[in-house]
């Protein structure tokens, strides 16, 4: 069933996202039906279905809506005229056709980007018009070469049209309901993640205010709250709380340090973050963390070692724990999950999530949304 939704889907999942994108409850007269609300760990959509479809793509998201997620995640840059759109990183080139487009050659480059000299082509130096002329492609072609058959099928979407999608699609769900008597609707949310919120300030164009305001033009996403904003660095964050009452998410990986602290001498790590002080701390301005999962279960020779104390010590400060990333294919899974030495076959996905939510998880990311629901949805049972 999967091959054959995948065989069909550019055109039938961007037709219906046309279809939903302008049609709101109030344009049918009817009040809005409240969100089924459940205590259930959450599912997100690493950059929409993205080990079925090239990631950050409108189809990518319609897909993993349709196997049954509760957030679909769009990362975030600006353009040179000042308009989010869903991207990996900002550089492009491993992401999009630009390189087979001579009228842009001149436009690669060399920048730093959070510290890293990184050649390629750059959002912020295209207009949205001119993104709009190339398509996306498979980042990972390597690991999964089925996606490419979805190559110069997708643009890059604008986090408006991102949000527009979701909207219709809740509107759907809306009419389902009520055509069975429901009182509730399932609802889908956004979960945008804010990229080198630091650099972006740093050349004038900064990201903050421009996201809640896209944000809170949606009736749907300004009255349900189903939305949270994550981001590696804190000051954005920080700002951000005072700006919105939305739920914030700290990300923070398993080395390194939040780019915005390097930038200001500030010696602190992830590592910092995540001690019972930092995480004290953290819960003055967020909701959550989002951690590389390593920090909740490290591996010890590839293979899930001893579980760490993180995530009763947020929850001891009332932080919700979510964690990314979980990967379907092998070469990506624990030793002790995986299916073969094909490092491109799927091993036991289900298998390590469950590790996972055994240990109280809130919510995780994952690039295959039918695995990491199914698997939710048994460990639930």
């Amino acid at each position: 069933m999967l091959h054959l939704r995948l065989a069909v889907l550019p055109a039938a999942l961007l037709a219906s996202s046309m279809v939903f994108a302008p049609i709101t409850a109030r344009a049918t007269g009817d009040a809005p039906l409240p969100c089924v609300e459940s205590s259930d760990p959450i599912v997100i959509a690493h950059r929409g279905a993205s080990g079925y479809v090239p990631e950050h793509t409108l189809g990518g998201y319609a897909l993993a809506i349709e196997m049954g997620v509760n957030y679909i995640e769009p990362d975030l840059v600006m353009t040179k005229d000042g308009v989010l759109v869903a991207r990996h990183e900002n550089d492009i080139s491993g992401t999009t056709d630009v390189a087979d487009h001579p009228e842009f050659a001149s436009r690669k480059t060399t920048k730093t980007i959070d510290g890293n000299a990184i050649q390629g082509w750059f959002t912020e130096d295209f207009t949205l018009a001119e993104l709009k002329t190339l398509r996306a492609k498979e980042r990972l072609p390597q690991v999964r070469p089925t996606n490419e058959r979805f190559n110069g099928d997708f643009t890059i979407p604008t986090f408006q049209e991102v949000l527009d999608l979701a909207r219709g699609v809740n509107f759907r769900f809306q009419l389902e309901a009520r055509a069975k008597g429901l009182t509730h609707r399932r609802c889908v949310g956004v979960y945008p993640e804010t990229k080198h919120p630091t650099y972006f300030q740093s050349i004038g164009l900064p990201m903050e205010k421009l996201l809640v305001k896209t944000i809170n033009r949606a009736a749907f996403f300004r009255e349900t709250k189903k939305v949270f904003i994550q981001s590696f660095e804190v000051a954005n964050l920080k700002t951000l709380r005072g700006l919105t009452d939305l739920p914030l998410i700290q990300l923070m990986d398993s080395s390194g340090a939040p780019y915005d602290f390097v930038a200001n001498g500030d010696t602190r790590t992830y590592a910092d973050l995540a001690t019972p002080a930092g995480l004290a701390e953290i819960a003055t301005y967020a909701n959550g963390i989002g951690v590389n999962k390593s920090l909740i279960i490290p591996r010890v020779n590839n293979a899930l070692g001893a579980p760490t104390t993180i995530i009763a010590d947020a929850h001891a400060v009332g932080l919700d724990v979510h964690a990314w990333t979980f990967r379907a294919e092998n070469t990506f899974l624990p030793a002790d999950f995986q299916s073969s030495a094909d490092p491109l076959e799927f091993g036991d996905l289900a298998g390590e999530i469950t590790a996972f939510l055994d240990l109280g998880l809130d919510g995780f990311f994952t690039d295959q949304g039918d695995i990491g629901v199914r698997a939710r949805d048994a460990f639930v049972k």
